[in-house]
């Protein structure tokens, strides 16, 4: 019996058609005209400012506030996010978000994740666009939310018109303006949009490759301090897979992650509100849960038997400590969803479970110090 196999994909000769006018163009006539002309400080800044707003309106904006919700934005932030996110070209933010849930909903998934790392570093960078491929099928139904935003919506039913103006509109008035409308068009227009696509890119292709696993083994999403630089912190990928609905990816002070630190300050000057935070006891529990698998794995390759016994027992042990750990967050969630009921939260910072919450975190910080220990011990 033949087996039948599925027809190719077809070509999605949109997105063919713009990766070539902007990729072409800037590995062949940027070199030559920066070679026999160059850019003076003027188009660098707008370069570089431009590069910004289209990352900043994908990041905080079509990925962050609309996606995932995790925070609410006014409407004129709205307006600004949305028409820089246009300016990207990546699509509408109807379409974006929608396709971006179906990823996080069915992610490594090599028939539903549209862009599934299982399907190689190529297809999860740009292959997936370059075809219609079944999994990238537009599918609005987990979208209705965004369907009902007016300025959405407005992107949605008129995005060549504004992603045309903000393209060519823009960056052509600059140069006129500068006096060097074909320098601008190529560096902050053809330049800048490789630019922005690529680090966009780099979170579904090397985000799902290169770089740490501290919190989940679940799915192939990494942390990666370098991606997160050229990403405005979308790199801390493995922590952002498991807990989504935060606002921050990077979530120490240390983490470089400005699309955080710019919806913190939209929040000061009343642009921003509702942003969502995990608690610091489910980071803890997803970090010491990480730690104890990673302490198994090196405990079952000690060569001593007496060793080996120890060490089994230490971890039996933190194993357990650790179920008890789980049950008492559960108890305390359940008390503080009746503790909102019953409005007393304005009360939480000075209540007995906010100590007792406290507490629980300072349990499990010291369980990540002996977890460590037992690691390093079965090493």
């Amino acid at each position: 019996m033949t087996e039948t196999r599925p027809a190719p994909a077809p070509w999605n000769w949109p997105a063919v058609i713009m990766f070539i006018l902007t990729t072409v163009p800037t590995l062949t006539v940027f070199p030559w005209y920066a070679w026999n002309f160059g850019f003076d400080a003027f188009e660098w800044l707008w370069f570089i400012l431009l590069w910004g707003a289209n990352g900043m309106a994908i990041t905080m904006g079509y990925h962050r506030l609309w996606a995932h919700r995790s925070y609410e934005a006014s409407k004129p932030l709205q307006i600004i996010l949305m028409l820089f996110g246009a300016m990207a070209l990546q699509n509408s933010i109807l379409i974006w978000a929608s396709g971006h849930r179906i990823h996080h909903r069915h992610v490594d998934d090599v028939d539903n994740d549209p862009y599934s790392a299982k399907r190689g570093l190529w297809f999860s960078h740009i292959g997936w666009m370059l075809k219609n491929y079944p999994s990238g099928t537009v599918d609005l139904r987990n979208a209705r939310d965004l369907e009902n935003n007016p300025i959405v919506k407005f992107q949605h039913d008129h995005y060549l018109s504004v992603a045309l103006a903000m393209n060519f509109g823009v960056v052509l008035a600059l140069g006129w303006w500068h006096g060097d409308v074909w320098g601008s068009l190529l560096l902050a227009g053809v330049v800048r949009i490789f630019m922005s696509h690529h680090c966009t890119f780099f979170i579904n292709s090397l985000a799902h490759y290169w770089g740490r696993r501290p919190y989940t083994t679940e799915n192939t999403a990494r942390d990666n301090d370098l991606l997160a630089f050229f990403t405005y912190g979308e790199g801390y990928h493995n922590y952002h897979h498991l807990f989504q609905w935060d606002y921050r990816n990077g979530i120490r002070w240390w983490q470089y992650d400005p699309t955080k630190w710019l919806i913190a300050i939209c929040s000061y000057l009343g642009l921003a509100r509702s942003l969502k935070r995990v608690p610091e006891v489910q980071i803890h529990q997803a970090l010491v849960e990480r730690q104890l698998q990673q302490a198994q794995e090196r405990v079952e390759r000690c060569g001593d038997a007496g060793r080996l016994a120890e060490l089994q027992h230490m971890l039996q042990q933190e194993l357990a400590h650790f179920a008890q750990h789980t049950a008492d967050w559960a108890t305390l969630q359940q008390e503080r969803l009746a503790a909102a009921k019953d409005k007393l939260m304005h009360q939480w910072e000075d209540s007995e479970l906010h100590r007792r919450v406290l507490t629980l975190e300072r349990s499990l910080r010291q369980q990540r110090r002996r977890v460590s220990r037992i690691g390093l011990q079965a090493a």
